[in-house]
C-alpha cells in the first residue's frame, strides 16, 4: 500500500523550506557607511574646502541653528494646546464669525515669542483642535512677524528709521488679515488636509505631550533641513553683483529683496539685521524683505506642505508672496 507523504509543514503562511530574507543589522550599516567615508576621505575634504561648500555649509547651518530653538518652542506649544487645552476654550475665545475671528487670531499672534517654525505646528494643533483654518492661517502669517522680540530686534536694526516698525507690524498684520478672509471666501475644503497625528488616547497627559512632541520635531525637523538645504544651495550659486545691479530700479529692487527673503529663508529673528546691512536699497524695498520672508520662504514653504499637503503649500504660498509684496509697497508709500 503506497505511503502518503506528509503535507510540507507551515510556519506564518510559509513553506518551512522556502530561505527567508536576511535582515541587514544597523551595526553592518554603520560599518560600510564608516568604511565608505575612509575610502573617500580625500576627495571629500577637497570638495568641502571648496569656498563654494564652505559657503553651503555656513549657510544650511546658520539656517538650522536659528530656526531649530523655536521649532522646539513651537513643538512644545502645539503639544500643549493639545494635550492640556480643551478645545470649548477656542470656541470661546474666538468670535464665531470667522470674518471677526481672523483678525482676532493675527492679533494674538503677537503673543508668541517666536519665528516662523514655531508658528507652523501651533497653527496645525489649532485646526485640529476645531479653530477655522482660516483664523489658523492668520495666525501662522501674523506670530513671526509682529511678536515682541521681532519688533524689538527690528528697532534695534533701524535706529534712525524708528518708523519701519510701525510698517513692520502693519503690514505683517495686515498680510495676515488679507489671508485669511481670502481663504475664507475662495479656498476649497479638500486643498487643505487636516493635519496628521498619532492617536495617543488612553495614555497619560505626560505620556501624550511627549508623544506628541516626538511625533512633531521628526515630522517638522526633517523638513526644516529640507528648506535648509535648498536655501544654502541657492544662496551658495547666486552671484553678490546681482544685488548691486537690482538696487538702482524701484520695481525691481521690490522684487529682488522679496525673492531674495524666500531664499535666505532666514530667521524672523534675525532677518532684521540682514535688511538693515543691505542699505543700498530704499527702505520700502527692504521692508519687503522684513514682510514677505515671515510668511513665505523655502523651509516655511516644506513645513506648510508637511503640516497641511502640498496641494495647500502650492496654492498658498504664491499668493501669499504676491499680497506680501503688494502690501508692503502700499505701506511703504504711507508710512516710509
Amino acid at each position: 500500500m503506497p505511503t502518503t507523504e506528509a503535507a510540507p509543514s507551515r510556519a506564518g503562511g510559509r513553506d518551512a523550506d522556502t530561505p527567508q530574507p536576511r535582515r541587514v543589522s544597523s551595526s553592518l550599516v554603520l560599518t560600510m557607511l564608516l568604511l565608505l567615508v575612509m575610502l573617500l576621505q580625500a576627495p571629500v575634504g577637497r570638495a568641502l574646502s571648496a569656498p563654494v561648500m564652505q559657503s553651503w555649509m555656513t549657510v544650511f547651518v546658520a539656517v538650522v541653528v536659528q530656526a531649530l530653538p523655536f521649532l522646539v518652542l513651537g513643538v512644545l506649544l502645539s503639544a500643549a494646546i493639545a494635550v492640556f487645552v480643551p478645545p470649548s476654550f477656542f470656541v470661546r475665545a474666538l468670535p464665531r464669525r470667522a470674518a471677526l475671528a481672523v483678525p482676532v487670531a493675527g492679533a494674538g499672534g503677537a503673543v508668541l515669542p517666536g519665528c516662523e517654525c514655531a508658528s507652523v505646528p501651533v497653527a496645525g494643533a489649532l485646526v485640529r483642535r476645531g479653530v477655522t483654518p482660516a483664523a489658523a492661517l492668520a495666525f501662522l502669517l501674523s506670530a513671526p512677524a509682529i511678536n515682541p522680540i521681532v519688533l524689538t530686534a527690528t528697532a534695534v536694526a533701524f535706529p534712525r528709521n524708528p518708523e519701519m516698525v510701525l510698517a513692520r507690524f502693519a503690514a505683517s498684520l495686515l498680510v495676515a488679515c488679507a489671508m485669511g478672509w481670502m481663504w475664507q471666501r475662495w479656498a476649497r475644503t479638500d486643498w487643505l488636509r487636516p493635519p496628521d497625528r498619532p492617536s495617543f488616547e488612553g495614555l497619560g497627559k505626560g505620556a501624550a505631550f511627549w508623544g506628541s512632541v516626538r511625533h512633531d520635531v521628526v515630522h517638522a525637523g526633517g523638513f526644516l533641513v529640507v528648506g535648509a538645504m535648498a536655501a544654502a544651495t541657492l544662496k551658495a550659486v547666486v552671484p553678490a553683483g546681482w544685488l548691486q545691479s537690482a538696487a538702482g530700479n524701484p520695481v525691481v529692487a521690490v522684487l529682488a529683496l522679496g525673492l531674495l527673503a524666500v531664499l535666505l529663508s532666514i530667521c524672523s529673528e534675525a532677518d532684521a539685521f540682514v535688511a538693515a546691512s543691505l542699505s543700498q536699497f530704499s527702505l520700502t524695498a527692504r521692508l519687503t524683505f522684513l514682510v514677505v520672508g515671515p510668511v513665505i520662504d523655502l523651509k516655511l514653504f516644506a513645513m506648510q506642505a508637511a503640516t497641511f499637503g502640498r496641494g495647500f503649500a502650492m496654492r498658498f504660498a504664491p499668493v501669499t508672496f504676491a499680497v506680501a509684496v503688494l502690501v508692503s509697497v502700499l505701506t511703504g508709500a504711507v508710512l516710509l
